[in-house]
């Protein structure tokens, strides 16, 4: 499912329009992904948690040379699916 069709999704769910059923989602990903920028996460029961994970820096290895890399250190996003989402799939 991409974009649209979770849009598309949204918007029969909720009986809105595609234009409000976009802005909402949207919206909901603008402030994930704010949340997620000043440090924090997010948490929505049942379905499960957005946080940040800090990757140290590390060396890596270039496979066309075998010439060692540095990969510099940087944060990353994480999902952790929450017991709902798990049984959901599961099931």
């Amino acid at each position: 499912m991409n974009k649209n069709e979770l849009v598309s999704a949204v918007a029969e769910k909720a009986g809105l329009s595609k234009a409000d059923a976009a802005s909402a989602v949207d919206a909901v990903l603008d402030a994930v992904q704010a949340e997620l920028k000043n440090g924090g996460d997010v948490r929505l029961a049942g379905f499960g948690s957005f946080s940040v994970s800090r990757r140290e820096a590390s060396k890596g290895r270039n496979p066309s040379t075998g010439a060692e890399v540095d990969i510099p250190a940087r944060n990353v996003p994480k999902f952790s699916a929450g017991k709902g989402l798990k049984d959901a799939v599961n099931s």
